[in-house]
């Protein structure tokens, strides 16, 4: 096997990730724009690039992870990064963008004779240590094929369809995602005021119609008022726009009260740099209840 693969953005989830990919034998090469992020990275015997040029060069697959489709392109556009690219490389965007920013990466490195897969994840942070993603893959099912080794260090890789399908497919799920833990927080407050132990019912619920990773996982987050970071509160509102923007001409009456609700967490609570379950504290406030940021 051993490729030379580099991944690009060792943040919260790229960091966990990098581990599984060394773990898995693969000659792993790592760059964070933040040096202090991807330097421990080299007690796993990961190499540490000094910057993104230097960490592509001879690549025969290259994973960026970054928080959107804006740095994506901004590395694309840099010629330090694409002149050290190999010829018959892979691109693997992992990051959470638009379809339309995917479909844009694959045309803008093609001239290269470098092909391009956008596979975002699910899963959060507990999923990135545990290497059991959720991997949601555009692109052409033979550059797939190629990097299904690489990506099953991860988590399970799923081809849904041409450059862009991988985004959109992640788009669905964050819709799901942020409905989701809009109504496990209204169920758990519901609970909690009713006298019930959300705990036990929680456990009630496994393998019902209304069990899901949301409500177990999250819904202990809310029971425990723990919202360190897993996935961002910042981060759930630009996924949330970005399945408005791609719904143009749709109305999602459900997705954009959730999507406004996340906002208001995030701008006038300090919600933002909170995990998406303090979706949770929110709701506490809408209804005046002890617990509330600021109450």
């Amino acid at each position: 096997m051993p490729q030379a693969v580099t991944l690009l953005g060792t943040g919260l989830m790229g960091y966990p990730m990098s581990r599984n990919i060394a773990k898995a034998g693969f000659d792993l090469t790592v760059w964070n724009r933040s040096a202090e992020k991807a330097t421990p990275l080299a007690a796993d015997g990961i190499a540490v690039a000094g910057s993104a040029g230097a960490a592509v060069a001879g690549a025969d697959v290259v994973i960026s992870m970054v928080s959107d489709g804006g740095i994506l392109h901004a590395m694309l556009a840099d010629a330090r990064v694409t002149d050290g690219l190999k010829k018959g490389a892979i691109w693997i965007d992992m990051s959470s963008t638009k379809p339309a920013e995917a479909r844009a990466a694959a045309a803008t490195l093609a001239p290269l004779g470098v092909d391009f897969l956008d596979a975002p994840v699910s899963g959060g942070s507990k999923g990135a240590k545990a290497g059991t993603l959720a991997i949601m893959a555009g692109g052409e099912g033979t550059v797939f094929e190629s990097a299904v080794p690489l990506l099953s260090s991860m988590g399970r890789p799923t081809l849904v369809g041409p450059n862009g399908a991988g985004q959109l497919a992640k788009l669905a799920n964050q819709a799901i995602v942020g409905v989701t833990i809009a109504a496990v927080a209204e169920a758990t407050l519901l609970l909690e005021e009713g006298g019930a132990d959300p705990t036990a019912v929680r456990a009630a619920l496994k393998g019902g119609f209304a069990d899901s990773t949301i409500l177990q996982q999250h819904g202990a987050r809310m029971t425990n008022r723990d919202f360190v970071p897993g996935g961002l509160s910042r981060l759930q509102v630009k996924d949330l726009d970005n399945v408005l923007a791609e719904a143009e001409g749709l109305t999602l009456p459900v997705v954009q009260a959730v999507r406004d609700r996340f906002e208001r967490y995030n701008t006038e609570l300090g919600g933002a740099d909170k995990d998406h379950a303090g979706l949770f504290e929110e709701l506490l406030d809408l209804n005046g209840k002890a617990g509330a940021p600021g109450l």
